[in-house]
């Protein structure tokens, strides 16, 4: 009798585990088959990166005011605030994927950021776009994550051709902030692209640390001085740049300052004034030179709404959005799987800041903008294509 009853509760627990099997399959196509698509936009709303965040943010309201529904359905943003923080970042993705159940993923600006994120996404098989996160770290080893940027190998052989060919240095001091990957990892492509321009192993005369949230900087500028570069490479966050360079110039040195995209938000012309007339970066996108015709309806909305111009991120963020619209048409889908497929066959889509095509490695290959504070703006030098020598 005890194993008749043995094995009338085996029978019902297997059944019932595999009713539950069914449900959780069931409810798993239920949570992407509504008539409402879900874009996630994972940013720094707050903290260190806010205003870099808000550029993006800007971007993927603008796409999404223009293009408001795709196969018929109404796509909805789900905002999540990384707060500028590693730890809150894999929060905020893992609260879009397992709360939200969001169909795809924007952002995020800060590649350390996007980084954090990039298992939460894997493992939950949502795809992730990012705008400006140019670290290749990001998309390494990621199938579900991609990205509508160039990114750092590329970007420091920009900048460091730009030293050598048109600054004619010979000897660089680098001044990074230690504690983001994104400015640790440029700066070494760049260390290695201007070495190898130059020929020479000690052409890096200094490199001084510092960290997000610093505001004296005195010690580092002060031994960069008595080394006497010929230039400065200082890529990292805009708050921090802005101080260095306006420090830089009231202890008296006249050196030019080089940095990269992330120089390119209001901030650093607000907080550098005068002290950053002169300094060149590299970037995504100019106004001054629109690539597409959805760069001129990009361009034509922005300045209608926003009454200014728009930042390189900002068209980037556009562009992420619709470059996950164009998947979700071609997959004929809202499942994530599907539309991550897509995403990664995309060809030659005419974005705002360029034609995207996303290589092997979940990549964009895009062309380099090189800018210049000039009278209080940020103002177009010259484009270097992706495939210069």
């Amino acid at each position: 009798m005890r194993r008749k009853l043995s094995l009338i509760l085996a029978l019902i627990m297997s059944a019932s585990l595999a009713l539950a099997g069914c449900d959780a399959k069931s409810n798993n196509k239920q949570k992407f088959s509504s008539n409402v698509v879900k874009i996630g936009v994972f940013e720094p709303m707050t903290g260190a990166n806010a205003a870099g965040g808000q550029l993006e943010v800007e971007g993927v309201k603008l796409a999404n005011k223009l293009y408001p529904t795709v196969d018929g359905k109404k796509v909805e943003l789900v905002f999540a605030d990384n707060k500028s923080d590693k730890v809150e970042a894999a929060s905020a993705a893992s609260n879009l994927v397992e709360q939200q159940n969001v169909n795809a993923i924007i952002g995020s600006w800060g590649s350390g950021n996007s980084m954090a994120a990039g298992d939460v996404v894997k493992d939950a098989k949502i795809p992730a776009v990012g705008a400006s996160c140019t670290n290749p770290l990001v998309t390494a080893g990621n199938d579900y994550y991609f990205r509508v940027c160039f990114i750092d190998p590329f970007q420091g052989t920009v900048m460091a051709k730009y030293a050598a060919n048109t600054l004619k240095a010979k000897k660089i001091a680098i001044l990074q902030e230690v504690s983001s990957d994104y400015s640790v990892g440029i700066c070494k492509f760049f260390s290695d692209a201007f070495k190898k321009l130059t020929k020479n192993e000690n052409a890096i005369i200094c490199k001084e640390n510092y960290n997000t949230g610093d505001q004296d900087f005195t010690a580092q500028l002060a031994t960069i001085k008595s080394k006497n570069p010929d230039a400065i490479f200082a890529p990292g966050n805009f708050t921090e740049c802005a101080l260095i360079i306006k420090q830089a110039r009231q202890l008296g040195i006249k050196t030019p300052f080089i940095g990269g995209d992330t120089w390119e938000t209001p901030q650093f012309i607000d907080i550098g004034k005068e002290a950053v007339e002169g300094s060149v970066f590299s970037t995504f996108f100019a106004t001054e030179k629109p690539i597409t015709e959805e760069s001129k309806k990009f361009l034509d909305a922005y300045r209608k709404q926003y009454k200014e111009e728009p930042a390189a991120v900002t068209a980037l963020a556009y562009d992420a959005y619709l470059v996950i619209l164009d998947a979700i048409k071609r997959a004929h889908s809202t499942d994530p799987v599907k539309i991550r497929d897509q995403i990664a066959k995309t060809k030659n889509f005419p974005g705002a800041a360029g034609v995207i095509t996303i290589d092997e490695d979940n990549n964009a290959v895009k062309d380099a903008v090189l800018k210049v504070v000039k009278n209080g703006k940020f103002t177009y030098l010259q484009t270097i294509k992706a495939n210069e020598k």
